[in-house]
């Protein structure tokens, strides 16, 4: 039963981490591709691990499964922030038909 669900569990996975390479071939700007890999790919990646840990039980895996989750759900939206921002301050341009700019709003504002 354990590996029933493991398996699942990475096939979900598998899923959203495809689902955030698609995202970053297919959308405009690197701001919406940052945000089709910090979500997608960390969801995905997690569940991946998640699955091992299912599959494999508390054992020396499955701690490393653990601690590699905890390891990406802290990096990853890090990185894409000071991605973005940097992006931002280099002056990469938002796709043409993007709603709002946080950034320049902070910017004006003085935050």
């Amino acid at each position: 039963m354990n590996e029933l669900v493991g398996l699942i569990l990475i096939g979900i996975g598998v899923f959203f981490d495809f689902a955030g390479c698609v995202g970053l071939v297919r959308l405009p700007d690197v701001y919406n591709r940052l945000q089709a890999a910090t979500k997608n790919i960390t969801m995905g990646t997690c569940l991946i691990l998640g699955g091992c840990l299912v599959i494999r039980g508390i054992s020396a895996v499955g701690i490393k499964a653990i601690i590699c989750g905890i390891f990406i759900l802290f990096t990853s939206p890090t990185a894409a922030h000071a991605l973005a921002r940097g992006a931002h301050i280099f002056g990469v341009k938002l796709w043409e038909k993007s709603v709002c700019d946080k950034y320049e709003e902070d910017k004006k504002s003085g935050r």
